[in-house]
């Protein structure tokens, strides 16, 4: 038999792997004993029964039987005693890259239960990041790293996008607080602390942004967002690149002692949380000049301190606490966020397993962007959506954004009607804005005709208005609510009937936005619900739908009329207009004395 030849890729895997090697590493491929007990930790594994390649001891074989073949001196000597094997063709690379990114989200929860203390999660790390240094991954995988690499984040946000959102936060603050000049400041100099965020807010959550801007700005707190360098996230972790990991927290760490700042703030990102202050500063070689902390910290501290002042009974619906493998596993982050929700929501509710043991959300190592892996990464969501369905609660917080997108899509793949929030956004929910003075006309200076609609600030008409928001589309209730809470009003949201009569009848709302066409009871069973209780019965109703042929099974009922209907898609000015009719209320350039 002639002597196998390798690929030239697997040749240089195999060299890479002798570099790669730490004593940590070593460790924890030579100490398995294949006990099995880390084999139903795994969720992959209890979502695949009978299918022994899920398990953590076999998928750990895959990259054990290289480090036997290669380096432990047994597999040199004795390599069928061993199972030592090396690997020659790229198809092996292949297959190898479907163990190591398709079947495990590093989530570590394998290596908590397993009693020798071996962390499959770091060498499965090391193996990604062998195959990524041959171009062997998911095209995902490269599409972000070179984005971040490129553009200095891992969504490809351009600089002038990034500050033009950040700016529109800004604005839409200072018309809500009443306060002249720049609410998010911009490359402040010396300031107390720098916030650094995820990508995914500038994307597509930068109401995340805002929140955390009201926050800092009730706090009286000295701080700055950089222009440049503001990406906390990074690649690295979850490719197995080092270089990367380094450039990207050196890009970091470099701006915030550009600007002297005396504190880094992280908000709720878990790898992010994890990379930048745990993991970073190896990567990049750096001894970091100043602190770090999560933003979930920072806002338990204002509230102890006295800075801010919450009202828990503005998020009065149950909610449970979803643990970040990173910033809980990997980072000890476990009390402080059920503190902090504990003092702003009236009804938490522990989902179980929790802190250590908790399961992973499936969005974990990067999993959201292998969109060949989707099916399965779904399919072993079962576990969680069984989790969160036990929890009876209306709502599951998380301080993690891949987290968010894990789980709300978990929440839509198996029908479960429930919301994903961040700390940030409850927090900003119940904060107590301090009352500034609002100067209004003498009763006997308007006319009697005119007195109905009360003259306020501008941008605030709806301070002081309850709105309960009902729609089974995230996108279209985050909108409603937005530009609702953006004029002073107090919003709760529900994502299907029951919950809307639940809320109905506990916050008892000026007015609801009730959208028709809902999993299970649909709108008109809640409108007709309404209409005919008591109770409820002068509550006012705007029903807002994407099919206007069923205005007429609203409208034909025998009971009153809804207050107003609306068809999507809707404008912020349709919708201001038309909440400003039915509760009688106007803007200052609205009032009667501008008309």
């Amino acid at each position: 038999m002639g002597k196998k030849i390798r690929s030239h890729k697997a040749e240089k895997v195999l060299e890479r792997l002798q570099k790669k090697m730490n004593r940590q590493i070593a460790g924890s491929l030579a100490a398995c004993v294949h006990c099995g007990m880390c084999t139903n930790s795994c969720h992959y594994v209890l979502t695949n029964p009978g299918d022994p390649t899920y398990a953590p001891a076999y998928k750990a074989d895959k990259i054990r039987k290289l480090f036997k073949r290669h380096i432990d001196w047994t597999g040199r000597v004795l390599p069928w005693w061993v199972s030592a094997k090396s690997i020659y063709t790229d198809e092996e690379l292949e297959e190898l890259k479907d163990t190591v990114f398709g079947k495990c989200t590093n989530c570590r929860r394998c290596s908590i239960n397993c009693p020798m203390g071996v962390d499959f999660a770091t060498f499965n790390r090391m193996a990604r990041g062998l195959l990524v240094s041959v171009g062997v991954m998911p095209e995902g995988v490269a599409v972000v790293s070179k984005d971040q690499w490129e553009l200095g984040n891992q969504m490809g946000v351009l600089k002038e996008d990034y500050i033009e959102t950040v700016e529109w936060m800004s604005e839409e603050l200072e018309n809500e607080l009443g306060v002249e000049g720049p609410i998010i400041p911009i490359d402040k100099e010396d300031a107390a602390v720098v916030y650094s965020i995820n990508p995914r807010e500038v994307k597509y959550d930068p109401r995340t942004i805002a929140d955390a801007a009201k926050i800092f700005h009730v706090a009286g707190e000295n701080w700055t967002m950089p222009s440049e360098g503001w990406d906390m996230t990074n690649f690295g972790l979850f490719s197995g690149d080092d270089d990367l990991g380094g450039a990207v927290a050196r890009r970091l760490y470099d701006k915030v002692s550009e600007l002297r700042g005396k504190k880094l703030v992280i908000s709720e990102c878990g790898h992010g949380y994890r990379s930048t202050r745990c993991e970073g500063p190896n990567w990049a070689g750096m001894d970091i000049p100043f602190e770090m902390e999560s933003s979930v910290l920072t806002m338990l501290r204002y509230i102890k301190e006295g800075r801010i002042k919450v009202d828990k009974s503005r998020n009065p619906e149950p909610v449970t606490f979803h643990d970040s493998c990173n910033n809980a596993r990997s980072c000890g982050l476990f009390e402080e966020p059920r503190e902090l929700l504990n003092l702003v929501c009236e009804d938490f509710r522990e989902m179980y397993p929790n802190r250590t043991e908790n399961f992973c959300c499936t969005g974990g190592g990067g999993a959201m962007s292998m969109s060949e892996y989707t099916n399965r990464r779904l399919k072993s969501g079962k576990v969680k959506a069984d989790q969160l369905q036990a929890t009876g609660a209306a709502t599951v917080v998380t301080s993690c954004h891949n987290c968010v997108d894990g789980l709300t899509d978990i929440i839509r793949h198996y029908k479960l009607g429930m919301g994903v929030t961040q700390l940030v956004n409850l927090v900003a929910n119940a904060l107590v804005i301090p009352e500034k003075p609002v100067v209004v006309a003498a009763p006997e200076e308007i006319p009697a005709e005119k007195k109905a609609i009360p003259v306020v600030a501008e941008g605030l008409e709806l301070i002081g208005r309850k709105v309960l928001v009902v729609d089974d589309e995230p996108d279209i209730l985050t909108f409603i609510s937005t530009v609702l809470e953006d004029h002073g009003a107090q919003v709760t949201t529900a994502h299907n009937a029951e919950k809307a009569i639940e809320l109905a009848r506990s916050v008892k709302p000026d007015l609801v936005t009730l959208d028709i066409s809902m999993p299970g009871k649909d709108g008109g069973y809640v409108f007709e619900t309404i209409r005919n209780d008591p109770d409820l019965k002068q509550m006012r109703v705007c029903i807002i739908s994407g099919k206007p042929e069923l205005r007429r099974l609203i409208y034909d009922r025998a009971v009153p009329p809804p207050d107003g209907f609306m068809e999507k898609p809707i404008t912020e000015d349709g919708l201001l207009i038309n909440v400003r009719k039915i509760l009688e209320v106007g803007a200052a350039e609205h009032s009667p004395d501008s008309a």
